[in-house]
């Protein structure tokens, strides 16, 4: 369950992102609200994965470090994922309060989900996190993949074999 649900949320990364940079390159219209729409709404999918995530982690211990993963690596990596499951909440609260922000939220146009009274100061402020928090994201996910990248092609100490299903013999 926790393989799927990184794997879900890594792929809901890579959806989210292209679809707010396409949506600033339309010009205000239904294309550019169509785009925006989806980015929310996959913004709110990465903020339940990320709570179901966080649910299954506390019912379910992590699997053991391979051997020879030092206690300071394992606690970079610890470090690592806390800042990202808590970046992967703020951006999408702070998103939600920037497009409720006097109107309601469309979820996939499938429902709306309640908005609240307009204010300017609270749409500056969430904005603001919103934009500093998506370099973080970025840095993070650099960070979390180069040390991926480190484990399996220099360590080659089996790291990843945590995240993908098991192979069958």
């Amino acid at each position: 369950m926790a393989q799927a649900l990184h794997w879900l949320t890594a792929a809901a990364l890579c959806f989210l992102l292209p679809f707010v940079w396409v949506a600033e390159n339309f010009p205000s219209g239904p294309v550019r609200v169509f785009w925006y729409m989806a980015h929310e709404s996959m913004g709110i999918c990465v903020f339940l994965l990320v709570l179901l995530r966080l649910t299954w982690r506390w019912r379910h211990a992590a699997p053991p470090y391979p051997a020879g993963i030092g206690r300071l690596a394992a606690v970079l990596a610890g470090l690592v994922h806390a800042l990202l499951y808590g970046v992967l909440l703020v951006m999408p609260v702070t998103g939600y309060l920037m497009a409720g922000n006097g109107q309601d939220v469309p979820f996939f146009r499938l429902v709306s989900l309640p908005g609240f009274a307009q204010s300017e100061a609270l749409g500056k402020v969430a904005n603001t996190v919103h934009v500093w928090c998506q370099f973080v994201v970025y840095g993070l996910v650099i960070v979390h993949v180069a040390a991926t990248v480190w484990h399996v092609a220099v360590k080659r100490d089996g790291l990843l074999e945590r995240m993908l299903p098991q192979q069958r013999e």
